[in-house]
């Protein structure tokens, strides 16, 4: 069987999930839900599939060090630092010529470090369907999740019945084009159409085969890979890194190939996937009290309702007659927005450097 690895992408800020989230400490290296972070339960999934020196993180210098202490275990040498975000596309590119040069022929399954995943077994048993489509002539493989509600703040999946096979009992579909976050009435049609699938940013394929299309489709990016891979022969990693990546133009994987490329195949999933984008994901993953409020620490609610509430210090929040508002305090910031503008946040974020208040960022 052909050698898996994984690339963990793990460089964003979660600004959405601010002022909890930080520039320091950002989403992924959160207990969000349970009593591991999120980087930690997702490092600990595919270990149930791999070994931990087949596993690869892309961060950035910022939170290398956050890596290492939450996941000790993991070769120093499997953290690839970024110096600059470049998007997803250079960030997977970086990963598949480091991979490309330990396990040659390996498939690479990609995946973000902040989703939650309830059914953890189901998964990785739809990795491994996954993994055996990959490894079919030049398939890229993705993991469609089926929605359950009209979703706004989501890409979708468009598949079609061509090509259809079935992998260990598992339906996989050609896909027939990637479409961007929609508005309610068009996510009310995706819905009723039963063939679109919210995109959950997984994505399995050879190291040869995206290689392949880096070359085909992304060939400036291609060039700076290939000079980075002559770079490693001559000096360090960490110096070639340093000095091409700047090169790199600002690209996502999702544009820059998965909307262009021949032969991606989705797999629709039902494993209860989330990817706590904002605060109200917080109301999808955990329970609600009898007047449907999130609490989270030290909270005197009454006539309160539909709420998410967090004290992350311990301090009392006393709230009366509210109703569909999120409140979040922590040590030297308190948030407080409705529901409806969970996804706006980074507006306050963008306000506070505007002013130069980068201290609570």
């Amino acid at each position: 069987m052909r050698t898996i690895t994984s690339v963990i992408m793990a460089g964003g800020k979660g600004e959405r999930f601010w002022p909890k989230s930080r520039t320091n400490l950002p989403k992924q290296f959160l207990n969000i839900s349970g009593n591991k972070s999120m980087i930690q339960q997702t490092v600990g999934r595919l270990e149930s599939l791999i070994d931990i020196s087949q596993i690869f993180i892309v961060t950035n210098e910022l939170y290398a060090e956050l890596i290492r202490g939450q996941i000790p275990h993991l070769p120093a040498e499997n953290i690839i630092i970024e110096p600059v975000g470049r998007n997803t596309a250079p960030c997977v590119g970086l990963a598949s010529i480091i991979i490309e040069e330990k396990f040659p022929d390996s498939t690479m399954i990609v995946l973000p470090s902040d989703h939650i995943i309830e059914n953890e077994e189901g998964f990785m048993e739809i990795l491994k369907a996954a993994v055996q489509v990959a490894d079919t002539d030049n398939n890229l493989v993705t993991l469609g999740i089926s929605p359950t509600y009209a979703e706004t703040g989501y890409g979708y999946i468009e598949s079609t019945s061509e090509d259809l096979q079935v992998v260990d009992d598992l339906e996989v579909y050609k896909v027939n084009r990637f479409v961007e976050k929609p508005d309610v009435k068009t996510a009310e049609d995706y819905l009723k159409s039963g063939n679109f699938y919210w995109n959950s940013g997984i994505f399995i394929w050879k190291v040869s085969t995206i290689r392949h299309y880096f070359h085909t489709l992304l060939p400036q990016v291609h060039d700076i890979l290939e000079t980075m891979k002559q770079g490693f022969h001559l000096s360090s990693r960490e110096e070639t890194i340093q000095s091409e990546f700047f090169k790199m133009p600002d690209q996502s994987i999702d544009y820059g190939i998965m909307e262009k490329a021949e032969n991606i195949y989705v797999i629709p999933c039902t494993f209860g996937w989330d990817d706590v984008g904002s605060w109200t994901a917080l109301d999808r993953i955990n329970d609600r009290d009898d007047d449907g409020n999130v609490i989270r620490g030290n909270i005197l609610n009454i006539d309160t309702k539909r709420c998410i509430i967090e004290s992350n210090n311990g301090k009392l929040i006393a709230t009366l007659g509210i109703e569909d508002l999120i409140v979040v305090d922590t040590d030297d910031v308190t948030l407080i927005c409705t529901k409806d503008k969970a996804q706006e946040v980074k507006l306050l974020l963008k306000a506070l450097r505007t002013q130069k208040l980068d201290q609570y960022l």
